[in-house]
């Protein structure tokens, strides 16, 4: 089955900066296909260059085996985008953003009615269709450019940080949309800072850093590849934790800030050690795709 997204060697220079490097990227059809990068990695501006917004410097994008952006308006008829940043016309009403919207597919009114009212309903907007935009909350302006980004029925939706900012009621009905989007057969492309909703949401997902793909795999595969199954974060006096955490045997630890993370496959001794040391607070949990997130793209801050 050919790939919906398929890149191969992508490059992209601003000046002697290398934004990305040698870029390969295959997204096969019906899936949610997670792209997870610290600030900075090269996500947005793959998505640009997907798009035919940006020109690349080197290698080549086919999109339903298209090339781009030679084939960009084609291509673009095809897919729904939900940018990071919203962006409705605050001149218009909730309804009158999708109706305008959907004349640049060149749908008519008539055409698209009875679809904006079932996206309104599929995004929970119904009772605020004559709202002005400045009326909306930040979680409702979000659902709307969701429904916005729907309007042309897309094969490939290209979500950047859909959820950024909003509340966990919001991004869990968020959610709950976007899975029943991809279970009518939809390819989603998806970038987020949040671990959880990578894991939640996607079957597949490639973790980038400076330009490059440093793996590429399932969520549950990923978190069994890189890190043990078991998590206990300890907390207390940096001295103190490091003294007690020394000799536990077959634990891996790492220090950030005034938190030991030890990864161990069996945590019975490292509990039973724990529980001896009243002075220390911990909690222990299973790994997750964060804990493989940051043994492959480091703990510094990023701009």
């Amino acid at each position: 089955m050919k790939p919906v997204v398929d890149i191969r060697g992508l490059t992209k220079r601003f000046g002697e900066r290398i934004v990305l490097r040698d870029l390969d990227l295959q997204v096969p059809p019906g899936v949610c296909f997670g792209v997870l990068g610290p600030n900075g990695a090269g996500k947005t501006t793959a998505l640009r260059a997907m798009l035919g917004l940006t020109p690349v410097s080197d290698g080549t994008i086919h999109i339903f085996g298209q090339p781009m952006p030679a084939a960009g308006r084609t291509v673009r008829a095809r897919c729904g985008v939900v940018p990071q940043a919203d962006n409705l016309d605050p001149d218009f009403t909730v309804i009158e953003n999708l109706r305008v919207y959907a004349r640049y597919f060149g749908l008519s009114r008539i055409d698209v009615e009875s679809r904006i009212q079932a996206l309104l309903g599929f995004v929970e907007l119904t009772d605020r269709a004559d709202s002005p935009i400045a009326t909306l909350s930040g979680g409702m302006k979000r659902r709307l450019t969701i429904a916005r980004a729907l309007i042309n029925q897309p094969e490939l939706i290209i979500l950047d940080e859909p959820t950024t900012g909003l509340d966990p009621q919001v991004r869990r009905m968020i959610w709950a949309r976007l899975r029943a989007l991809r279970e009518e057969g939809r390819t989603l492309l998806l970038t987020t800072h949040y671990m959880d909703e990578a894991e939640r949401l996607c079957d597949q997902l490639v973790i980038v850093d400076h330009g490059r793909v440093l793996e590429h795999g399932s969520p549950r595969d990923l978190i069994h590849r890189h890190v043990e199954p078991e998590v206990l974060e300890v907390r207390g006096a940096a001295e103190r934790t490091a003294a007690v955490l020394v000799d536990i045997p077959g634990a891996r630890i790492e220090q950030i800030g005034d938190i030991h993370y030890c990864y161990t496959r069996d945590a019975r001794s490292l509990l039973a050690t724990l529980e001896q040391h009243r002075d220390l607070t911990f909690l222990h949990r299973p790994s997750n795709l964060e804990d493989v997130f940051l043994k492959l793209t480091g703990h510094e801050l990023r701009d």
